[in-house]
């Protein structure tokens, strides 16, 4: 009996959310193929129906979460648009909070991945780069800042979600994330009093 039509785009997209979660708790290197298909209920041998090599799988999952991440953020801002705070603060007190650092395996793959990626594959960088900057866009049109801001921003995000989940320290742990907060909140205000501040004339 033939399978439903759209049945191996579903079994593909099930592949691609089993790695999803897979490497943004535990990494790509430390992760085989035959555990992502076991996290989608799958047997290892179909794996290479549906993609060429762990490679493919990698750059594909990438995107797929960014997106994701994009999608969670942009409900997260919509949710607050009509309280007493701008879209993006509350992205950023999102972000930077301990709900998204202890649950990895649902959050953002920037900072998941951020420490591994210089190992990989040319090809899983170049991925990895496309959707950082799908990202930066992302933010820094929330945000309504330039592009350099935007650098700065995203740079503080993802740093200090990695770093408060790579310590032992819980309030230290905290403390980052606070500091992180405190910090995009400031490259903001900084941004956004550059762009509206008028330039002094000489003579005045």
């Amino acid at each position: 009996m033939p399978y439903p039509e759209g049945h191996k785009l579903k079994v593909r997209q099930h592949i691609i959310t089993s790695a999803a979660k897979a490497f943004r708790t535990h990494g790509v290197q430390n992760i085989s193929l035959p555990y992502i298909m076991k996290g989608a209920g799958l047997t290892h041998g179909g794996f290479y129906s549906h993609f060429q090599n762990k490679d493919q799988l990698v750059m594909e999952t990438c995107q797929f979460a960014i997106g994701d991440t994009i999608e969670t953020l942009q409900r997260v801002a919509d949710k607050n648009k009509d309280e007493d705070q701008l879209p993006i603060e509350a992205v950023i007190e999102f972000y930077l909070s301990p709900l998204h650092r202890d649950q990895s395996e649902i959050g953002c793959i920037l900072p998941a991945l951020s420490g591994e990626i210089p190992q990989l594959s040319k090809e899983i960088r170049e991925a990895y780069t496309q959707e950082l900057q799908r990202f930066i866009e992302f933010v820094t049109n929330m945000a309504e800042i330039d592009t350099s801001a935007g650098y700065a921003l995203v740079s503080s995000m993802v740093g200090s979600v990695a770093l408060a989940r790579a310590v032992s320290d819980s309030k230290l742990s905290d403390d980052l994330l606070q500091a992180g907060r405190m910090q995009a909140k400031q490259i903001i205000e900084t941004a956004t009093h550059e762009t509206t501040t008028p330039n002094k004339g000489q003579g005045d």
